[in-house]
């Protein structure tokens, strides 16, 4: 199988990509509101959105797009500053505008633009300022401006997410390359959480569907920062082709491995950024009766208040891994469970260990912390990835809408 090396790089690292970023005024704070995606030639398309019942408008748009396009898209329009979420027929109105004015410029069809927002649930799109803005950020398309884009998406987070990968597949290059956004409301099945990959490969549609589904669940599916399902979220992937590598079933093991690599580092990105976060924490079940089990039990630990502020605060308190553990609704057997923080073993086999309490407390002053809990129920294991939980989260969303 063919190595994957990442790379410094993003949304537009792949050969035939354009992006731009810029400001429709939609912040209050005239930032940077308004991304544009161009692929040079028709690119297969794939997403993945949120499973949240209450979808807002720029999400039923894209499915509908994705399908009548037959899965092709030339373009992505992105605005943050408002979700355009829980809008009514407005809002259905104001999403198909951004689709159909970034074809008229792209000169493609309306079918073959994809559209995104962010921002706040409830607030109607100006899409009058989308409209005004849109030739301006046509003309300013540019390889060189992926982290421009980057940049406009992004609300709450403290800063831009990228990534690329490079994978020699064929005897050719194929890179792969995206850009996401995410801070709060952040555990996908999807979250607030926006990412929008691309790769020169020529890969077929259904394809490069199954393999974004399965790096998905691997990596962003695999995050939480808090817990929270939004109505926004969305994972796109396009594929043009102009490497020359052409992606089957034979070689595809070694395009997900690059594809996989991108999410990741994206996902990390992500949880490194939660709002208010000031440590990212691995969290990996293991000895549990089935996979599906293990990420249900790591999920509610990732999730636990009582345990991410343990952990902000540096206290090595393992009964309130336990303590999650048992509540999973998964098999669990205390008298063979067993909890870790970092390398120190705090609780097994029904007998704690508080006499390494010290060493773990050290251990929890770094910013990159691993906990671990074995169910003793079976040999499956899951891992993901949150945050802590700091008084600066309840700031930022308190203060959220004011």
């Amino acid at each position: 199988m063919a190595a994957t090396s990442v790379s410094v790089g993003g949304v537009t690292t792949p050969q035939g990509y354009r992006a731009s970023g810029s400001s429709a005024g939609i912040k209050a704070d005239n930032g940077l509101d308004l991304a544009l995606l161009v692929s040079d030639t028709p690119a297969t398309a794939a997403a993945v959105f949120t499973t949240n019942r209450a979808q807002a408008a720029p999400i039923l748009v894209s499915r509908e797009h994705l399908s009548a396009s037959g899965g092709v898209a030339r373009a992505i329009v992105v605005n943050s500053g408002c979700a355009n979420a829980c809008t009514g027929d407005e809002g259905l109105r104001a999403a198909r505008e951004m689709a159909a004015e970034t074809a008229r410029l792209v000169r493609c069809s309306v079918a073959e633009v994809l559209v995104a927002s962010t921002g706040v649930i409830g607030v109607a799109l100006p899409i009058e300022k989308i409209r005004a803005a849109l030739p301006a950020a046509f003309r300013e398309l540019a390889n060189e401006h992926g982290s421009l884009a980057a940049r406009a998406i992004m609300t709450t987070d403290p800063f831009p997410k990228e990534a690329a990968a490079e994978v020699k597949i064929g005897g050719r290059t194929v890179r792969i390359g995206g850009m996401a956004k995410g801070s709060g409301m952040i555990e996908p099945m999807l979250a607030t959480m926006l990412g929008f990959i691309t790769t020169d490969a020529d890969v077929p549609q259904p394809l490069l569907a199954r393999a974004l589904r399965e790096a998905v669940d691997d990596t962003f599916n695999a995050i939480t920062v808090d817990g929270e399902c939004s109505t926004n979220d969305s994972v796109m992937l396009l594929a043009n082709g102009a490497s020359g590598a052409s992606i089957n079933v034979g070689n595809c093991d070694a395009f997900l491995d690059g594809l996989r690599a991108v999410c990741r580092e994206l996902a990390m990105g992500i949880v490194r950024g939660g709002e208010g976060a000031t440590k990212l924490v691995t969290v990996t079940v293991t000895g549990a009766a089935s996979a599906i089990e293990a990420r249900r039990a790591a999920k509610a630990i990732a999730n636990s208040l009582l345990v991410k502020t343990a952990i902000h605060g540096g206290d090595p308190n393992w009964g309130r891994l336990i303590a999650v553990a048992g509540r999973a609704n998964v098999a669990f057997e205390l008298s063979r469970a067993a909890v870790m923080i970092g390398p120190t073993t705090l609780f097994r086999n029904g007998r704690p260990h508080d006499e390494a309490s010290a060493e773990a407390a050290e251990y929890l002053k770094g910013t990159d912390i691993a906990v671990s809990v074995d169910l003793g129920s079976g040999s499956a294991s899951s891992t993901v990835w949150t945050c802590d939980l700091s008084a600066e989260y309840v700031r930022i969303n308190a203060e959220y809408r004011t």
